[in-house]
């Protein structure tokens, strides 16, 4: 019980975590991994059975892609720490965290390696997913503190980056409703 009390207190640490991107950039009342994870894993029913991919196992990957950030942190390209330094901590984070929970360990490493290594359609989706919901946060976050464009960052980091056609279409709407917002007289009253 008390490998379970302690994957519960990792779960509790991404619970509360806030996204290192939005608080470099000074976003107030910005989202946490575990909101992020979460929407990621509800995106999963965006799937029908004609897309071919295992709804299940999207959204279980969903679940674990950062769960290590429990014990890391949100390590971002703007903390200073190399890809392979980031790798290799979250790496040994995940095998700490998968430790605790007995029989099912391996299918949470298994998940987790899936993604990182980012060559299943399943791993490519929930990449997908990963950089689609960064957008459409930094298009909620513009709308919400009348800021059109202020993130714009984010919308570049993602440029031709997204495969699936399906979240292609949702990323192509989310610019054009940006677009005809801030084109529509969208009151600027931010801090930039």
């Amino acid at each position: 019980m008390n490998n379970y009390i302690k994957f519960m207190e990792v779960l509790g640490n991404v619970k509360h975590l806030k996204r290192t991107g939005w608080v470099l950039r000074k976003v107030k009342d910005c989202e946490t991994v575990s909101g992020h994870m979460y929407r990621m894993a509800m995106m999963s029913f965006f799937l029908e059975d004609s897309h071919g991919l295992d709804r299940i196992r999207v959204m279980e990957m969903s679940l674990v892609h950062d769960l290590a950030e429990g014990i890391v942190g949100d390590i971002t390209p703007y903390c200073g720490v190399s890809r392979e330094e980031k790798l290799l901590k979250e790496f040994s984070a995940m095998t700490e965290i998968a430790s605790l929970l007995g029989p099912n360990k391996d299918k949470m490493m298994a998940l987790f390696n899936e993604y990182e290594e980012g060559q299943t359609p399943e791993a490519k989706f929930v990449k997908d997913l990963d950089r689609l919901d960064m957008v459409m946060q930094a298009y909620e976050y513009e709308k919400r503190d009348n800021c059109p464009q202020r993130l714009q960052e984010f919308f570049d980091s993602t440029e031709n980056k997204f495969s699936h056609p399906l979240v292609v279409d949702i990323v192509n709407a989310i610019k054009q409703q940006r677009t005809n917002l801030a084109s529509a007289g969208f009151s600027n009253t931010c801090d930039k």
